[in-house]
């Protein structure tokens, strides 16, 4: 089955990366769908950008991952369920996919991004979500531990995929002392390349540390795991790092610092949103460094208000939301 959820166009096109994943039932890759188009749109919104938020899925079967004739058969539906979608939605790559996916895809539409740059695209962005990751990362430091520098935290990233991967150098080389985890083995190459602890799956979790950082899938911290953190500070790549939005007032009340993800991990999303515009990299580059600035605004009002900056982060978000569904209104 091939799925795109659009959650909002108030603000432009509804922007959203493809994954393709294992499913228990069709509803499962929906739900999925549905939740992360919603986050899309407050990523978009809260970034500045000038798009809406929706999520592609192809749910594949249990098993291994499809291949050659079933794989290529799959892309080329999602390619036609985007196209009959006429440019309200944008897809891009994610988990699961790759950029010969997104090759594929592009036989069938033309409304995609994130392309190779030998296919008349930008590239992979996820250089660019990991330089966001990082500046946020200095605005959490600055807010908790009094100083943006990095250098000498204690940082575990939990993933090692496209972004946690890069997250990891970019820290490395920001002298943190590191200590990194993934469900698979061969990326422990990589830690002992950057010199970095090596944790075993389903313990990174509980790792102590100044700052956690969550990059793999979503859920990560639930209501079983979140009394037992060992953490300062909780900022990640991962799309809805929370079980439930109701843990981040739980993670106030244990004194830790979330981050909220749809600010953090808004580079990938500007990386692509600039290739839409006219691609420039140093503009992207900019853009994505400003994540910092946001995200101290974000933790600021969050301070000055006694609320979450999850809460604070929504608040951002909806104001330009608001702002735009006002404006036809208001030409009218």
């Amino acid at each position: 089955y091939v799925i795109v959820a659009i959650h909002s166009t108030a603000l432009g096109p509804a922007l959203g990366g493809v994954r393709l994943w294992h499913y228990k039932a069709t509803i499962d890759g929906a739900r999925d769908a549905l939740r992360l188009a919603r986050g899309m749109t407050y990523k978009a919104a809260a970034a500045g950008l000038e798009l809406g938020g929706g999520k592609g899925v192809i749910c594949a079967l249990q098993g291994a991952p499809p291949a050659g004739r079933e794989r290529r058969a799959l892309l080329l539906d999602f390619g036609d369920l985007v196209e009959s979608l006429r440019g309200r939605y944008i897809t891009a790559e994610d988990v699961g996919i790759a950029a010969e996916d997104l090759v594929v895809i592009g036989e069938r539409t033309s409304h995609l991004t994130g392309l190779p740059p030998d296919h008349g695209g930008s590239g992979d962005p996820s250089p660019f979500t990991a330089l966001g990751v990082e500046a946020a990362m200095r605005a959490c430091a600055r807010e908790r531990l009094g100083s943006p520098d990095l250098s000498g935290r204690r940082i575990v990233i939990a993933g090692l995929g496209h972004v946690g991967s890069k997250l990891a150098r970019r820290l490395a080389d920001a002298g943190a002392e590191l200590a990194v985890s993934d469900i698979d083995s061969a990326k422990r190459s990589l830690a002992t390349e950057l010199e970095a602890e090596w944790i075993e799956p389903s313990k990174e979790m509980l790792a102590e540390c100044d700052l956690l950082a969550p990059c793999a899938l979503g859920g990560a911290i639930d209501a079983t795991n979140l009394p037992r953190l060992r953490c300062e500070i909780v900022c990640g790549c991962a799309n809805n790092q929370l079980a439930d939005e109701g843990l981040a007032d739980g993670l106030a009340e244990h004194g830790i610092l979330y981050a909220p993800d749809f600010i953090v991990n808004a580079g990938g999303l500007i990386h692509v949103y600039r290739e839409i515009r006219g691609y420039s990299e140093h503009e992207a580059r900019q853009l994505a460094l400003g994540i910092e600035v946001n995200l101290n605004r974000v933790l600021a009002t969050a301070r000055e208000r006694a609320i979450t900056p999850l809460c604070a982060a929504r608040e951002l978000a909806r104001e330009r939301l608001d702002a735009a569904q006002r404006e036809p209104a208001a030409a009218a």
